[in-house]
């Protein structure tokens, strides 16, 4: 079994990797770049969630209160990539919350929109003598694919 150290370096080593991968992906989503380009970093970034994951549940299962075994510069070294970590997630997450919101306010335009040209309504007499209007979705296709 790993030492505490050897453990604590393993951990610092994805947590390093998983920010560097993060803040990557924030710089990409603020050039435009394009969505498909994005998977790749996407993949990678939930790699290395699931083992950070995977490690600290381990280590923290198996020696609880591992972290004030550690010496002095490696702890300190665990709180700043913890830190940096903490940094580059919050600035990520802000970036794709935003991306997601303006997508779900983009595919709401065009289905609005879908709509009115299409003309797509339904009327129905309902029991009572009113009249209930159902409006049905419009298939969208991009390239010619739903």
């Amino acid at each position: 079994m790993p030492s505490d150290n050897e453990t604590a370096a393993a951990i610092i080593e994805v947590m390093t990797s998983l920010s560097s991968v993060m803040r990557e992906e924030t710089r990409a989503l603020e050039s435009g770049i394009r969505a498909l380009d994005l998977a790749e970093l996407a993949s990678a970034k939930a790699r290395l969630v699931g083992t950070l994951e995977e490690r600290l549940a381990r280590v923290t299962r198996q020696e609880p209160g591992w972290t004030a075994q550690l010496d002095a510069p490696l702890r300190e070294s665990f709180t700043e990539a913890l830190g940096e970590l903490r940094a580059a997630s919050m600035v990520n997450a802000a970036l794709l919350e935003r991306h997601i919101e303006l997508s779900a306010d983009l595919m709401g335009a065009i289905a609005s929109e879908a709509k009115r040209l299409t003309g797509n309504r339904a009327y129905a007499y309902g029991a009572s003598g009113t009249l209930a209007r159902a409006d049905l979705t419009t298939p969208i296709s991009l390239n010619g694919e739903f």
